[in-house]
């Protein structure tokens, strides 16, 4: 009973909450930065480079049959072995543009927590007056001193 308990006390911490939160915002904007990749950075990329496909580039590892179309879906589907490279470089950019993102968000919220914990330090407080008895002291112990 007691590991149901202590799994029940986990499941319901809120780091873990937040984290099950993170992970499913997490899913739903890597589905937007590859769309952003795929639908916009990569065909400027390849006009850039002279109308460049990079989905479509790879690397036979044996030679290619005879009369098979050279283009990445054909020569899959011929079974020939190969180094689909261009599909590699699409995925690079997009983990590097979401880690980007990710990256200046947490910086934001680093910034945004630290200015919320940053308080105005208070006025130094003005001392104590100084009680009557002490006053009465000090005052005996100059007139001995004259």
């Amino acid at each position: 009973m007691s590991l149901l308990k202590d799994f029940k006390a986990f499941a319901v911490k809120g780091n873990v909450v937040d984290l099950a939160v993170a992970v499913i915002i997490g899913g739903a904007f890597s589905g937007i930065v590859k769309s952003l990749v795929d639908d916009l950075i990569m065909p400027i990329v390849g006009r850039i480079f002279g109308k460049l496909d990079f989905s479509n580039l790879y690397l036979p590892l044996t030679e290619l049959p005879a009369g098979v179309e050279p283009t990445l879906v054909a020569v899959k589907a011929a079974g020939v072995p190969v180094l689909a490279y261009g599909n590699f470089v699409s995925v690079l950019i997009n983990f590097i543009i979401l880690a980007f993102i990710i990256f200046m968000m947490v910086r934001q919220v680093a910034k945004l927590t630290a200015s919320l914990a940053k308080e105005e330090p208070a006025a130094p407080a003005a001392p104590p007056p100084t009680p009557e008895d002490v006053l009465l002291l000090r005052e005996i112990r100059d007139s001995l001193k004259k």
